[in-house]
């Protein structure tokens, strides 16, 4: 991965080369930005930068070799731990070693993709995947070894805050004091998630959302479309370039998140004093209910930055909503003087309570038809400003 390929973040990548032509390397660090912000991406240029002895921003320079070794994501120090699970392939002890096929198939496809890709990609977003312990018993195992090429190695740990507990007190003494030219890269959205002994022994980087520019620029780059739309495009993406080719291909997520949303608070607005409708959210909390926890997850979040997008706009805070909502007959317009300070807490805390309990294998069907009982209540609540 060169350093050209990865969209912005200018200032990142002059610390990271300017940090290794110095020769001043942490031995652990922490790559914490949003999803489609460009850590993996900036995580992969970087270990290339290091591993290759490059010796300019464009990361190149270096062993041609070893260059070579990274376009195909094959250099034999670079090591790689990521969430994995059970799948058809991989029947029980699933570790990322087994999953290097696809994960190669990833980065060469979607180096912004997120979780719920790499679970789509594996057939498994029905599933839960983690980082474990017989993943941190690999590690240890990986990084005793001597570096193949004589130089550096470097362990990269992709979404770091999806290793449990057994797995990261597992790892806390290699990341404190790691075998020599031994680098760790850890790669996160949500640091909160990482017990603070790792956090407290990583030097922390932190990615800012991607600008509108940049991304309506790589848009432009890489399908050939108008400027126009390109813009637009950004503009709804709010940073994040994976969400911004989802968008591309109207393939995001967003667009069946957004039906079942619609149907949600429409079935929630006529529930009161309906018996009927009460059916429409059982109904609906069966259906949602079918689907992978991870699918569910992100809805619920998908959720969340509805409500405050609509929050946003009844506030006439209308600089910071970017949503344009594809629904036939929904305006966020109407929707949002429902959403208001009286009741923007309480649905945020519901909404974050039910992916809590999902998170840990509650029962779905009763969190999401608990959710929407509440809501009914929620949403009729009058605002006292």
């Amino acid at each position: 991965m060169q350093f050209s390929d990865v969209l912005g973040q200018k200032h990142i990548k002059n610390h990271l080369t300017t940090s290794v032509d110095a020769g001043r390397i942490a031995h652990a660090q922490l790559f914490v930005g949003s999803e489609g912000s460009g850590t993996l991406p900036m995580a992969l240029a970087y270990a290339q930068y290091l591993l290759c002895g490059n010796t300019n921003s464009e990361n190149t320079g270096g062993n041609a070799s070893c260059n070579l070794k990274f376009k195909n994501v094959s250099h034999p120090d670079l090591h790689f731990a990521f969430p994995v699970t059970t799948s058809d392939k991989v029947k029980s002890k699933p570790v990322s070693s087994y999953y290097l096929e696809e994960w190669r198939q990833l980065l060469d496809q979607q180096p912004y993709g997120n979780l719920f890709d790499w679970y789509k990609l594996l057939g498994v977003d029905n599933k839960q995947g983690q980082i474990g312990v017989d993943e941190a018993h690999q590690i240890v195992k990986a990084l005793t070894l001597k570096s193949y090429e004589g130089g550096y190695k470097v362990m990269l740990i992709w979404m770091a805050e999806k290793m449990n507990t057994a797995a990261s007190n597992k790892l806390l003494k290699l990341i404190e004091e790691p075998p020599e030219k031994t680098i760790f890269i850890l790669v996160a959205e949500d640091e909160e998630q990482i017990i603070n002994t790792i956090r407290s022994r990583c030097q922390i980087l932190h990615f800012p959302p991607l600008a509108e520019e940049t991304i309506a620029e790589a848009l432009v780059a890489k399908y050939h479309i108008e400027m126009s739309v390109a813009a637009k495009i950004a503009h709804q993406a709010n940073g994040n370039f994976n969400k911004a080719c989802d968008l591309i291909y109207k393939d995001s997520e967003d667009i069946q998140f957004e039906k079942w949303f619609v149907i949600w608070v429409r079935s929630a607005f006529k529930a009161k004093d309906n018996k009927s409708a009460i059916h429409d959210l059982i109904s609906w909390s069966e259906e949602i209910a079918k689907t992978g926890r991870e699918t569910q997850k992100k809805f619920l979040a998908f959720c969340l930055n509805y409500f405050r997008q609509a929050m946003l706009l009844n506030y006439k805070a209308n600089d910071l909503v970017y949503l344009e909502p594809k629904a036939a007959n929904f305006k966020l317009e109407k929707f949002a003087p429902f959403v208001h300070g009286s009741n923007i807490i309480e649905i945020s805390n519901e909404l974050q309570d039910a992916i809590y309990h999902i998170e840990r294998n509650g029962n779905s069907k009763i969190i999401l038809t608990d959710l929407s009982i509440k809501l009914t209540r929620l949403l009729h609540k009058k605002s006292q400003a």
